[in-house]
C-alpha cells in the first residue's frame, strides 16, 4: 500500500491517504518523536516524496529538517548542480532518488493530484520561451501573467554571471512591437525573427518583463 501511494493520489485519494497514514505512522512523521526511517535511502525518499502531497508546510519542514543529514545535500558549484547523495558513497548521485525527492520538495499539499484533476491547459496557448542555452543558463523565472512574460536568467556558475544570453519568445499572434523592461526600468525594443521574438538578457538572475505595445 505504501509503495504506490504517489501514483494513487490523483486517482484513488482514499487509498493514497491510507498509504500515507501508514508510512507516517511507521516513521513518526506526524508526531513529536524522532523520525525513525531515515537510515534507508529508499524509505527516506518515499517519505520525502509523499510528504509533499499530504502534509502542511510546518510538518513538511519538520520532515525535511530531520532528513537533511541522511540525504546529503551537495552543491557542485562549477557544474551548477545541486544533488542529494543519500549516504550511498557513489561516484554519481542516483537520478531516480533525486527526482523523487525533489518532486516532494516542490510539491505543496494536494498539488500532485491537481496536476491531473485540474490541469492548466491554457498554458499550451500562451507565449512560450524556447532556445535557452541550458545548462549554461537556466531560467529561475519564466511566467506569463496574461499580459507580460516575467523572466530571469540564472547562471550555471560564477564564471557565467554577468554574461549575455539569448533565446526566443514563441507561440504569439505577432512578433512585432514587443519590448523588454529591464530590472532598472530601461525599455528595449526586441527584434523579430520570423514568427519569433529574439530576447537577449544579462545572466544575473534579475527579473525582466517582456510585453507587446
Amino acid at each position: 500500500m505504501i509503495a504506490p501511494t504517489w501514483y494513487f493520489a490523483p486517482q484513488r485519494r482514499e487509498i493514497a491517504q491510507a498509504g500515507w497514514q501508514m508510512v507516517a505512522s511507521l516513521s513518526g512523521a506526524l508526531g513529536d518523536a524522532p523520525i525513525s526511517v531515515l537510515e534507508s535511502a529508499d524509505t527516506t525518499t518515499m517519505l520525502l516524496q509523499t510528504a509533499g502531497e499530504f502534509v502542511d508546510p510546518a510538518a513538511k519542514k519538520r520532515i525535511w529538517d530531520a532528513a537533511e543529514a541522511a540525504i546529503e545535500p551537495t552543491w557542485n558549484h562549477a557544474a551548477g548542480e545541486f544533488t542529494l547523495g543519500f549516504g550511498l558513497n557513489e561516484a554519481y548521485p542516483r537520478g531516480q532518488l533525486n527526482a523523487r525527492a525533489m518532486a516532494g520538495w516542490v510539491c505543496t499539499e494536494g498539488a500532485w493530484s491537481r496536476i491531473f484533476n485540474a490541469p492548466n491547459l491554457g498554458k499550451f496557448d500562451e507565449p512560450t520561451l524556447e532556445g535557452v542555452d541550458f545548462p549554461r543558463v537556466a531560467l529561475s523565472e519564466a511566467r506569463w501573467d496574461g499580459r507580460a512574460m516575467h523572466v530571469a536568467a540564472h547562471p550555471r556558475n560564477t564564471d557565467e554571471k554577468g554574461r549575455r544570453t539569448s533565446f526566443y519568445l514563441t507561440n504569439i499572434a505577432s512578433s512585432e512591437g514587443w519590448f523588454l523592461t529591464s530590472p532598472r526600468g530601461e525599455t528595449i525594443d526586441l527584434p523579430a525573427d520570423g514568427a519569433r521574438v529574439v530576447i537577449e538578457l544579462v545572466v544575473d538572475n534579475e527579473v525582466s518583463v517582456i510585453r507587446q505595445k
